[in-house]
C-alpha cells in the first residue's frame, strides 16, 4: 500500500513538474508533418516528447520526428547551461517539412523548463530556424539579458512566419538581432523595440533585422537619441510594403548607422526628420536609394560634412524634384558621390560650396547628379567654378548664384558693420534696410533702417546665410 501511495505521488509530482514547465513546443499546422535538428560542428543536449513528457528521447542529429496528425504536438527541453550554440560556425539549426507552430519558451532548451531569462553565451540561437519554411508561429523570446549575436539570422528566410515574437529586453548588445527575421516575407507587422540609450559597443544590433520583409508595412519606433556603429543598417532594406519611416530623434551618431536603412523601400513616401548636425563616416549612406515614390527629402541641417557621409544616400529616387539645402562650404573625401544619380525628375539643387574639391585622387561629386532632369536651376555662390558635367554642374541647367546682384562680400570686408553672436547675426548703424535670407531665398527677417542702434537677427540653426544691408550683400556663415 505505502509503494502504490508513493507512485501515485511521485506521479503527481512529475506531472506538476511537467505541467508547469514552459516547454518549447511544436504543433503540427497539417498530417504529416516533420521536424529535426542538424549540426554545423557542434552538439548540444535537445530532448523530445510526443506523449506530454512521459516520455523523453534524445533528438539526434539527422533524425527526422513525425507528427502524423494535424493538432498533434511535440515537447523540447535541453540541459545545456553554457548555451545551446557557440558561435557563427558552430551551431545547431532546426529542420522542417509540412506546416508547424512553435509555442512556449525557447530557453526551454538552456535550463530544460523554460524559466530562465538570461542568456548564457554569444550566438547561442544563432540561425536556429534559418531556412524553416514550414514555421508559421515563433516561440517565445522572454530572455531580458541578452548576448552578442544571440538572436542574429534566428528566423532567416521563415518565409511562412507572420508574426513576429515580443521582444523585452530594454538593454542590447552587439549584433544580437542581427539578420534575425532577415527575408521573412510574409511578416506584417514587427515587434516593440524598447531599448534606449545606445552606445557605441552595441554595434549592429538591429543590422538587416527586417531586411527582404517584403509584406512589413509599419515599423517600430526608434527612440534611440545616440546610436552605435552599424546600428540601423540596411535595418528594413527591401521592406517593399513600407510606406512609413519611424522618427528618427538621434543627434549622436557613430560609422554607417544609417547606411542603406531604407534601400529599395519602393512604398516609402516620406522620409523622417534628420537633426544630427555632427555627422559620421558612411552614416547616411544609401539611406535611401531607390526608394522611387518618395517625393521630398528630409532637411539636412549640418554644414561640417565627413567622408562617404551622403554617398548613393538618394540614388534612384525618380519621385524627387527637389534636393535639400546642402550648406556645407567645404567637401571631405567622396562625401556626395553619386547623391542624386538616376534622380530623373530632380530639377532643383542648392550649394554653399566655392570649389570643385579633389583629395587621395578622389572626386567627392562624383556622378552626383548623372541622369537627373534635362532642365533645372543649380544655385551657388558666385565664386564657385562654372563647370558643367555629371560630376558637376548638369548640362542644360540654369546657374543661379545666392546674391542675385553678383555683389556678395565676405563678412570680413564690410568695416565690422556685419558680426555674429552664435546663431545671431548683428549690424551696426541700421542706415538701410536689413534683410536676411537663408540659402534657398527666403526671407529670414527683414528690419527697416533708421535706427542708430545695432540690431540683432536670431537665425534658425547653423549655415549660410545671405544678408542685405542697403544696397550692399554679405555672406555670412554661422
Amino acid at each position: 500500500m505505502f509503494k502504490k501511495l508513493l507512485t501515485f505521488i511521485l506521479l503527481q509530482c512529475a506531472t506538476s513538474i511537467t505541467f508547469a514547465a514552459n516547454y518549447l513546443t511544436f504543433t503540427a499546422g497539417e498530417d504529416g508533418s516533420l521536424f529535426g535538428i542538424e549540426e554545423n560542428k557542434w552538439r548540444a543536449d535537445v530532448q523530445y516528447s510526443t506523449d506530454g513528457g512521459e516520455t523523453w528521447n534524445q533528438l539526434n542529429p539527422g533524425e527526422m520526428v513525425t507528427l502524423e496528425h494535424k493538432g498533434d504536438k511535440a515537447i523540447l527541453r535541453g540541459e545545456n547551461s553554457t548555451g545551446f550554440s557557440y558561435r557563427d560556425s558552430k551551431y545547431l539549426y532546426f529542420v522542417m517539412e509540412g506546416s508547424i507552430a512553435a509555442s512556449g519558451s525557447v530557453m526551454s532548451l538552456i535550463d530544460g523548463v523554460g524559466e530562465s531569462l538570461t542568456i548564457p553565451n554569444d550566438y547561442c540561437f544563432y540561425n536556429l530556424f534559418r531556412y524553416c519554411t514550414s514555421l508559421t508561429e515563433a516561440p517565445e523570446l522572454p530572455a531580458t539579458e541578452l548576448t552578442a549575436a544571440c538572436y542574429a539570422g534566428m528566423f532567416y528566410e521563415c518565409t511562412s512566419l507572420v508574426k513576429a515574437p515580443k521582444l523585452p529586453a530594454k538593454t542590447i548588445v552587439a549584433s544580437c538581432y542581427q539578420g534575425m527575421f532577415n527575408g521573412c516575407t510574409s511578416l506584417t507587422e514587427a515587434p516593440d523595440l524598447p531599448a534606449t540609450g545606445l552606445t557605441y559597443w552595441d554595434g549592429s544590433c538591429y543590422e538587416r533585422m527586417f531586411q527582404e520583409c517584403t509584406s512589413l508595412t509599419k515599423a517600430p519606433a526608434l527612440p534611440s537619441l545616440t546610436l552605435s556603429w552599424n546600428c540601423y543598417s540596411a535595418m528594413f532594406l527591401g521592406c517593399t510594403s513600407l510606406k512609413e519611416a519611424p522618427a528618427l530623434p538621434a543627434t549622436t551618431m557613430e560609422d554607417f548607422c544609417y547606411s542603406g536603412m531604407f534601400a529599395e523601400c519602393t512604398s516609402l513616401t516620406e522620409a523622417p526628420e534628420l537633426p544630427a548636425t555632427i555627422l559620421a563616416e558612411k552614416c547616411y549612406g544609401s539611406m535611401f536609394r531607390e526608394c522611387t515614390s518618395l517625393t521630398k527629402a528630409p532637411t539636412l541641417p549640418a554644414d561640417s560634412l565627413v567622408g562617404d557621409c551622403y554617398a548613393y544616400m538618394f540614388k534612384g529616387c525618380v519621385g524627387l524634384t527637389k534636393a535639400p539645402v546642402l550648406s556645407a562650404t567645404s567637401l571631405p573625401i567622396r562625401c556626395y558621390q553619386k547623391m542624386f544619380q538616376e534622380c530623373k525628375n530632380l530639377s532643383e539643387v542648392n550649394v554653399s560650396f566655392t570649389k570643385w574639391e579633389y583629395e587621395y585622387n578622389a572626386n567627392e561629386t562624383t556622378d552626383w547628379l548623372l541622369d537627373v532632369a534635362p532642365t533645372g536651376t543649380f544655385i551657388c555662390p558666385k565664386a564657385l567654378p562654372e563647370e558643367y558635367g555629371a560630376n558637376r554642374i548638369p548640362e542644360g541647367w540654369t546657374i543661379k548664384y545666392l546674391d542675385e546682384d553678383n555683389a556678395v562680400e565676405d563678412i570680413n570686408g564690410v568695416d565690422n558693420r556685419v558680426w555674429t553672436e552664435g546663431l545671431t547675426i548683428c549690424v551696426r548703424e541700421n542706415a538701410g534696410d536689413t534683410e536676411v535670407y537663408d540659402l534657398g531665398g527666403k526671407l529670414v527677417k527683414k528690419v527697416r533702417g533708421g535706427s542708430t542702434d545695432p540690431i540683432r537677427i536670431a537665425c534658425p540653426g547653423h549655415g549660410v546665410y545671405i544678408v542685405k544691408v542697403g544696397n550692399k550683400s554679405i555672406r555670412v556663415e554661422l
